[in-house]
C-alpha cells in the first residue's frame, strides 16, 4: 500500500489554474498561464508605482518648483552682475580711449607748436647765419641739421568709428631728409605686443627727444658763433692795440665785477638771448672791421722787396744822413699802385721831391702818400674803395730808380708803415 500511495503521489500532474465563469446555462472557463500572470502583476506593479510617483510629485511640486525658481533667481542675479562687469569693464576702456585721445591731441599740439617755434627760429636763423659765416668767415659743417634744415614734423591723430584704440600718424620729417631716424632719433623700445597708444606715446617721447635735441645743437651753435665772433674781435683789437693803433674803448664786454639775483629763462627767452647776444657779437665784430678797414692796413705792393725802410738813412742823392718818411718798394715802370684803405683823394700832381704823387684822406687823421708815380689815374675829391688803382709806378721827383715811394700820416706825421702792414698780416683773415 505504501508502495502504491507513495507511487501515487510522486505521479500527480500538477493542473494549471483554472477560472470558471458560469452564467445560468453558460459556463466559461480561463485557464492562467504563468507567463501571464507574470504580466498581469508587472502591470499592476508599474501602475502603483506610477500612481506613488503621481502622488509624490503632487505632493513635493511646490518644493521642486520653488527650487527651480530660486536656481532661475541665482542663474538670472549671476547674468546681471556679470554684465554689469562687463558694462563697467567697457565704460573704462571707453574712459581710458578717451583719455587717450585727450593726451595724444594735447602731446601732438605740443608737437606740432614745438615745430612752429623750430620753424620761426629757422626762419630767423638763416639771416643770423648767413651774417654770421659772412662776419665770423666760418662755414657750418654738413653735419648741422638744426641750423641748416628747416625741421617738418607733422601729426595727425583719429579715432576709428569701431571704438579701437585711437591711431597717430606721423609723416616724414622733411622732404630734404633722407634719412629721417638717423637724423631725429626717433628709435624707441616699441614691441610688437605693444598696443597702439603704448606704441604712440613712445614715439612722442622719441620726438620730443630729437625736437630737444635740435633745440639744445641750435642754442650751442648760436653760442659758439658769438664766441667766435667775440674772440675774432678781440684778435683785431689786441693786434691794433699792438701796434699803438687806435681802438674803441668801448668794445667788448667787462665780465668782472658782475652778481645778481638768479631768474631762470625758458628755452623761448634763453633762444632769444643767445640771438640777441649773437647780433651784439656780430654787431661788435662788423664795427671793429669796419674800424680796421679805414686803416691802411694793406701792402701797397704785395711781392715786392722792400729797397729803403723807414727812418734814418744815408740819402742816396747827397750822402748824409737823413730821414726817409716811408718805404721805398722795388717796382717796374708802369705796374700798377694801388690804394690800402678806402679813402678820398685830397692831393693829386706834381709834388716837388715826391714827383707825381696822390694823397688819400682815410678818416680819423690817417693819410697815405704814393710818390714818384709816372702816371696819375685819380682826381682831387675822387672816393675810392681798398685795392683801386692810383696810378702807375715810376721814377719822377727825386728818385735814382723806378720804384714806389709809400708813406703813411697821421694828423700830418709820418708814422712808419711797417707797423700796419704787420697788423694788416694778423687780421688779414678776420677782415
Amino acid at each position: 500500500m505504501n508502495a502504491t500511495g507513495q507511487s501515487a503521489v510522486f505521479g500527480k500532474r500538477k493542473e494549471p489554474h483554472t477560472v470558471i465563469i458560469a452564467h445560468g446555462d453558460e459556463i466559461r472557463h480561463f485557464t492562467v498561464r504563468p507567463w501571464m500572470a507574470a504580466i498581469i502583476g508587472s502591470a499592476f506593479a508599474a501602475i502603483a508605482i506610477g500612481y506613488l510617483l503621481a502622488t509624490s510629485y503632487l505632493v513635493l511640486r511646490d518644493d521642486l518648483i520653488g527650487a527651480a525658481t530660486a536656481r532661475q533667481a541665482r542663474m538670472q542675479q549671476a547674468y546681471e552682475d556679470r554684465i554689469s562687469a562687463l558694462r563697467s569693464q567697457v565704460d573704462r576702456i571707453t574712459s581710458r580711449q578717451l583719455l587717450d585721445q585727450q593726451l595724444m591731441e594735447t602731446k601732438v599740439s605740443e608737437l606740432l607748436e614745438r615745430q612752429t617755434q623750430l620753424s620761426q627760429r629757422h626762419g630767423r636763423l638763416d639771416s643770423v647765419i648767413e651774417r654770421a659765416e659772412k662776419e665770423v668767415g666760418a662755414k657750418l659743417p654738413d653735419a648741422a641739421p638744426a641750423l641748416q634744415q628747416k625741421p617738418d614734423v607733422r601729426a595727425e591723430i583719429g579715432a576709428p568709428a569701431d571704438g579701437g584704440a585711437a591711431t597717430v600718424s606721423l609723416a616724414s620729417l622733411g622732404p630734404a631728409d633722407t634719412k629721417p631716424f638717423s637724423l631725429w632719433s626717433t628709435r624707441t623700445d616699441i614691441k610688437a605686443d605693444d598696443s597702439s597708444a603704448d606704441r604712440a606715446d613712445k614715439l612722442f617721447v622719441a620726438i620730443n627727444q630729437s625736437l630737444r635735441s635740435i633745440e639744445n645743437e641750435q642754442l650751442d651753435r648760436i653760442s659758439r658763433l658769438a664766441d667766435t665772433a667775440y674772440e675774432n674781435a678781440d684778435a683785431i683789437k689786441d693786434a691794433l692795440a699792438s701796434a699803438g693803433l687806435p681802438v674803441d674803448s668801448n668794445f667788448g664786454k667787462d665780465e668782472s665785477d658782475v652778481g645778481g639775483p638768479l631768474i631762470p629763462l625758458d628755452k623761448a627767452a634763453i633762444f632769444d638771448s643767445k640771438v640777441k647776444e649773437l647780433d651784439e657779437a656780430l654787431d661788435a665784430l662788423d664795427h671793429l672791421k669796419s674800424e680796421a678797414r679805414r686803416l691802411p692796413l694793406a701792402n701797397p705792393a704785395p711781392g715786392h722787396v722792400v729797397t729803403s725802410p723807414f727812418g734814418v738813412r744815408t740819402d742816396p742823392i747827397l750822402g748824409t744822413a737823413a730821414l726817409h718818411s716811408g718805404m721805398d718798394f722795388r717796382a717796374p715802370r708802369g705796374m700798377p699802385a694801388r690804394t690800402t684803405a678806402a679813402g678820398v683823394v685830397t692831393r693829386a700832381g706834381w709834388a716837388g721831391g715826391y714827383g707825381r704823387m696822390v694823397e688819400i684822406d682815410h678818416g680819423n687823421g690817417f693819410a697815405t702818400r704814393y710818390g714818384h708815380l709816372s702816371k696819375i689815374l685819380v682826381a682831387v675829391g675822387q672816393k675810392l674803395k681798398a685795392g683801386d688803382e692810383v696810378g702807375e709806378t715810376g721814377s719822377s721827383g727825386r728818385s735814382t730808380g723806378p720804384h714806389l715811394h709809400y708813406e703813411v700820416r697821421h694828423n700830418g706825421e709820418a708814422v712808419n708803415p711797417l707797423r700796419f702792414l704787420a697788423v694788416g698780416k694778423k687780421v688779414q683773415k678776420y677782415l
